[in-house]
């Protein structure tokens, strides 16, 4: 399909998704960039929910980047053990927020140079960061379910995130770069299942391009 046609569609998914997801929004719990920073970082192969069960606790105890910063090792891992690759987590956590506080007055930078050099804080923890606590769409994240559906909806056939990123930055307006993720990961995980997509009933299904060969399997 040609680059044209391609991004007039994903033109119209977004207006689909827009219309079926309108309160689609960022699934870790979080009330400021410092939080959502910290929640990211946790959530690297780890679910949003089991995230979510471990930083009330956390966040109360731990409220500056310098609480972080000079937190004891120990207690940190203590409180994050419910988490996978916990004790490498609270050591890039540690790291960062040594960085906040030494050259950034303790803050959480707002740009994507300045965030992807902390430690445990790739471009996808990035864009998450920026999207969604600063209102900046500086690119689109791309996690398991973004990367599926973008297939599915034949929008790339790229598998790697760092290639896919490009790809759908291109096709989706920028506006939308932000919550084209958050209308992809709900309906990964509402709809469009990795196992078991619900096909039939799926909103999307007469805009997808996978649809008759899923039906075809179900038989």
């Amino acid at each position: 399909m040609k680059k044209p046609l391609l991004a007039e569609r994903a033109r119209a998914l977004c207006a689909a998704l827009r219309r079926i997801y309108p309160d689609a929004h960022c699934e870790l719990d979080y009330a400021n960039p410092l939080e959502l920073l910290v929640a990211t970082i946790l959530s690297a192969q780890c679910t949003d929910v089991q995230v979510n069960k471990v930083t009330p606790a956390l966040f109360a105890k731990y409220r500056t980047a310098r609480d972080y910063a000079e937190a004891d090792p120990a207690a940190l891992e203590h409180a994050l053990r419910a988490i996978g690759l916990f004790r490498a987590k609270a050591k890039n956590i540690r790291a960062c927020c040594r960085i906040l506080v030494d050259e950034h007055a303790g803050k959480v930078p707002q740009t994507m140079e300045a965030l992807v050099a902390l430690p445990g804080v790739g471009r996808k923890t990035a864009n998450v960061v920026l999207g969604n606590a600063f209102g900046k769409n500086e690119g689109v994240v791309v996690d398991t379910h973004v990367a599926r559906l973008s297939a599915r909806l034949g929008l790339t056939r790229q598998t790697d995130p760092k290639k896919i990123e490009p790809v759908l930055m291109k096709l989706v307006p920028r506006e939308d770069w932000t919550l084209f993720s958050h209308w992809l990961i709900f309906h990964g995980r509402r709809r469009c299942k990795a196992v078991k997509p619900d096909c039939p009933n799926c909103e999307l299904k007469e805009m997808c391009p996978s649809y008759p060969r899923f039906m075809k399997l179900r038989g």
